[in-house]
């Protein structure tokens, strides 16, 4: 058998591996509500984001508010997780830096990546917080299939993955990241993925606190995908992991 020939199969089977054994089962509410879907068209600014989401948070925590998704996009920016290390800002004048309260560390939100805001009620799933965190990961992996992506996680590391084209299979590079906050078993923040960003302005961190991994785009991987297009598959595989959405003007 040849070195190709190898290749795919190691590929084939770990792929089987992820698929088949760690993919998590699905995290749906008990009594099956709908989740509120909601799609902000214009850049939305972050600071008034994180108030309002925060907000938000508090008031599904006192079942004021249904569970919600943000789907949109921000200006260009840097935002600092709790872990978070000074030296990973390489360039903190290129544009504006916020602390997120999330956890994780330094991550970019620009034009052409779609940012999903998760606010779930745990109390009403289960009180399982890495359980969500795979479910999200899958969420993005099974998305990304639909687009002939082969995408995976990385033991040890939060976030999506894919290979690079052309490069051995050590050669990772990030493609969704992901970072929650969880208050009174509420869940907020949530996941940032590559649609067709200026990866270019990645240039001003390292991130995630990884140096030795890219990052890249369905645009970089030569998929033109819309963000249209992916909002549409993000909601049709999230109600496969979390359940039923309905949709808010």
């Amino acid at each position: 058998m040849n070195y190709n020939a190898q290749i795919m199969v190691i590929e084939k089977l770990t792929q089987m591996h992820v698929s088949e054994k760690t993919a998590p089962s699905p995290l749906l509410r008990n009594d099956e509500a709908p989740v509120l879907w909601k799609t902000i068209d214009k850049l939305a600014d972050y600071e008034i984001t994180l108030d309002r989401m925060r907000r938000t948070a508090a008031a599904i925590a006192e079942q004021r508010a249904p569970e919600q998704v943000w789907l949109l996009e921000h200006p260009p920016l840097y935002t600092a997780g709790t872990s978070a290390r000074p030296a990973d800002l390489l360039n903190p004048s290129r544009f504006p830096v916020f602390d997120a309260g999330r956890g994780g560390q330094f991550t970019y939100h620009g034009p052409g990546q779609r940012v999903a805001y998760v606010m779930l009620d745990l109390r009403q799933r289960q009180r399982d917080i890495r359980k969500l965190v795979a479910n999200l990961q899958y969420w993005i992996i099974d998305a990304l299939a639909t687009f002939n992506i082969s995408a995976f996680e990385v033991p040890g590391k939060v976030g999506v993955w894919v290979r690079a084209p052309g490069t051995n299979l050590q050669e990772h590079k990030k493609i969704a990241a992901i970072g929650i906050r969880v208050s009174k078993w509420i869940s907020f923040h949530g996941i940032s993925l590559n649609v067709c960003p200026d990866l270019s302005h990645y240039g001003g961190i390292i991130p995630c606190g990884i140096a030795d991994k890219g990052v890249t785009s369905l645009e970089d991987l030569g998929q033109l995908v819309s963000l249209e297009q992916a909002d549409i598959v993000l909601r049709q595989k999230f109600e496969e992991r979390f359940g039923p959405t309905l949709h808010a003007p």
